[in-house]
């Protein structure tokens, strides 16, 4: 008897336990639903130390430019697809995400890109337009707010390639990412040009000589050479001595 009365009495306080939760939950349900855009909170995650972006730039894209407001808007006319859109339309945004938090505020995630050259296009003897290459191949603009320190890319080939996030080009941003990765070649390159046909020469920082790398291909062994080349010939022979350095061929480097 007293063992079904003490079940009887620990199922009654499991559901009223459980009635308590859900009713809970949809009262605070409820209440979210309600609520209207208190405040927006931009948080930008920065890449490397890239700061591209400021929060006011990201508030202005979100609210073109003050022209169409989020605070005090209620939330159930607050379409965060729209509003992530709306940032993604602009190349300094490379993902975000908008939520809300329990206290009626806008919560917005914008993640930057991280550059990995900047790409100088020229034309009569002028610069064109300047812009950034992303570790995807996305071309994205420069930044009123800050220059990254990448080096320059030039030549050619961007005349008909104006993204390097396609199979073809997928050579070509290996060797970008190659040099940003290693803190040596980082420091050491800092032009890299691109015929048409896609054969690449670099220029050094320190140092008057070009080196012809060939096409982007066979990364590791040509880069082996070329930090061979850095590291025993010019500490023996004079950083000035030489003009011309190819490590485009197989088992040689040439140096003249």
């Amino acid at each position: 008897m007293f063992s079904t009365f003490n079940s009887t009495k620990k199922w009654l306080v499991i559901a009223g336990g459980l009635f308590l939760l859900f009713g809970l939950i949809a009262f605070t349900e409820v209440r979210h639903g309600q609520k209207r855009v208190q405040s927006v909170f931009v948080r930008l995650n920065e890449i490397d130390g890239h700061r591209f972006l400021t929060r006011r730039d990201v508030t202005g894209y979100l609210t073109n430019q003050g022209a169409d407001p989020i605070s005090g808007k209620d939330y159930s006319d607050v379409d965060f697809r729209r509003l992530e859109q709306r940032l993604l339309q602009h190349g300094l945004v490379k993902s975000c995400q908008i939520a809300r938090d329990l206290e009626g505020n806008l919560i917005v995630t914008v993640e930057q890109p991280r550059p990995l050259a900047r790409l100088m296009t020229y034309r009569d003897g002028g610069v064109v337009s300047g812009q950034y290459v992303s570790e995807e191949g996305r071309i994205f603009p420069v930044s009123m707010n800050y220059t990254a320190r990448v080096p320059i890319l030039t030549g050619s080939y961007f005349e008909k390639n104006r993204s390097l996030s396609s199979e073809r080009n997928r050579p070509l941003l290996n060797l970008l990412k190659a040099v940003y990765e290693d803190t040596f070649w980082r420091a050491q390159i800092a032009e890299l040009s691109v015929n048409d046909q896609g054969e690449v020469t670099m220029w050094p920082q320190i140092g008057k000589h070009r080196i012809e790398f060939g096409p982007p291909v066979d990364l590791d062994a040509k880069l082996k050479k070329l930090k061979l080349f850095y590291t025993k010939v010019l500490p023996l022979k004079g950083w000035e001595r030489y003009s011309r350095v190819s490590v485009q061929y197989r088992n040689q480097i040439v140096c003249e």
